[in-house]
């Protein structure tokens, strides 16, 4: 039997400053909630530029409290009124000085499910986090959402295949990968790594990465956000590369114990000989 539900991503460029960038994500969650859609993850640190390009400590000034700080509750109140789970990828604080890249999720009714800290951090040409934030110490959850259970894996993250598998061994249905990525470094790897992990683990992956050349920095986000199912299909074509683009798709679920009575990966597999992998 099919379990379809329809799922949401939504990349854009940045405005120039918070609250408008803020709007653009409230209209684009109301546009994905009148086409059906029942989940909507935005891009990594959504309500901002990604200032990462850069090495300022003016930008910690858009760090967050989760829960507690003002946009969660904003967007709890505006998934509690379209009955959508929301993904939110924010800059966290968690005390002055403790700071971190991090995804909130919110359940359709409202209510505030946790967080996913990044694990992994960059630092790199143009891509200067370890300035702006700590290494994430949350592990991979999962979520149990109005729309099944779903994980998070940050930008970066996605070079990296154990919090993949992590996050499937704890029964990730979907997993979205919220991302800033350039043209000029990794566009060889958009459409290689997520489609990889989607087959290897076995679930649907949602891609999303912002548009646009911003004034801190030559980064070229190019956009080209996707979902991917568990056989490596696209489920319809990528967005743009270059414009602000709501997705939306049909994800049918029951296609997971499909591939997974067909395949068994996670029968097959042999932890007891993995020791050397978590060797420094």
């Amino acid at each position: 039997m099919s379990r379809v539900i329809r799922a949401a991503l939504f990349q854009t460029a940045w405005t120039g400053d918070k609250e408008s960038m803020i709007q653009v994500h409230e209209q684009a969650a109301r546009d994905a909630a009148a086409q059906g859609a029942q989940v909507l993850c935005f891009q990594e640190l959504f309500y901002g530029p990604y200032f990462c390009q850069v090495q300022d400590k003016a930008f910690y000034e858009y760090a967050e409290r989760i829960p507690e700080g003002p946009t969660v509750r904003r967007f709890q109140a505006l998934a509690r009124e379209l009955g959508i789970v929301l993904v939110l990828p924010m800059y966290e604080e968690e005390q002055p000085g403790v700071l971190y890249n991090t995804a909130a999720v919110i359940d359709a009714d409202g209510s505030y499910l946790g967080k996913y800290r990044k694990t992994h951090i960059p630092q790199v040409q143009g891509f200067w986090e370890k300035f702006y934030f700590r290494p994430g110490n949350s592990g991979w959850p999962v979520f149990d959402t109005a729309v099944g259970r779903i994980g998070v894996y940050i930008c970066y993250d996605r070079h990296f295949p154990e919090g993949w598998r992590a996050l499937g061994l704890a029964g990730a249905e979907i997993v979205f990968n919220p991302s800033a990525t350039s043209r000029g470094l990794s566009r060889y790897l958009w459409q290689l790594e997520q489609p990889a992990a989607a087959v290897a683990n076995e679930y649907f992956v949602g891609a999303i990465n912002r548009v646009g050349v911003e004034d801190l920095g030559d980064n070229d986000f190019y956009g080209t956000t996707y979902f991917v199912d568990p056989e490596a299909r696209f489920v319809g074509e990528p967005a743009s590369d270059k414009e602000t683009e709501l997705v939306v798709r049909d994800l049918d679920l029951a296609v997971l114990r499909e591939v997974r009575d067909r395949w068994q990966f996670y029968r097959d597999r042999a932890p007891g000989a993995y020791g050397p992998l978590t060797a420094p």
